[in-house]
């Protein structure tokens, strides 16, 4: 059983990430802290120019809005964190900040680029400092 698990939702996919929520909830023991956590990815500066001025806010405060959604729709009490940055390195920071003893990540299956780049998944296994579960 762990105290800290924290689950990264994809907004994209929000049927598998409430599919780890369950098991979040199963793996926790009582008094657990259920982090959710959405990576908004920060929009590089030669694309921003070109893109209004406030979409990166909007698209925090929407992810804010959703996440905190699917929060309250628990009968657990769990923490909803948005974040602007890379998905795998913003994960494993929030996962050393918060002291997680468990990361549960959804993984989808590998296309082309995975096997070349790896995917936020993997990076995640082979990065952090804590036990990782990947629901696939």
């Amino acid at each position: 059983m762990f105290k800290t698990i924290l689950v990264p939702i994809d907004m994209a996919h929000v049927a598998e990430g409430k599919v780890n929520i369950d098991i979040a909830v199963k793996q926790a023991e009582a008094g657990a802290k259920i982090i959710l956590l959405n990576v908004v990815e920060d929009i590089p500066t030669w694309a921003a120019v070109e893109l209004p001025a406030n979409l990166l806010e909007t698209s925090l405060q929407t992810a804010r809005h959703e996440l905190q959604a699917i929060a309250n729709a628990s009968d657990m009490p769990m923490e909803a964190e948005v974040r602007a940055g890379h998905s795998y390195k913003t994960i494993l920071d929030v996962a050393d900040e918060k002291q997680a003893d468990l990361i549960i990540i959804a993984s989808h299956r590998p296309g082309l680029q995975d096997y070349f780049l790896g995917s936020t998944a993997a990076k995640v296994v082979r990065h952090a400092k804590c036990s990782v579960l990947v629901i696939r």
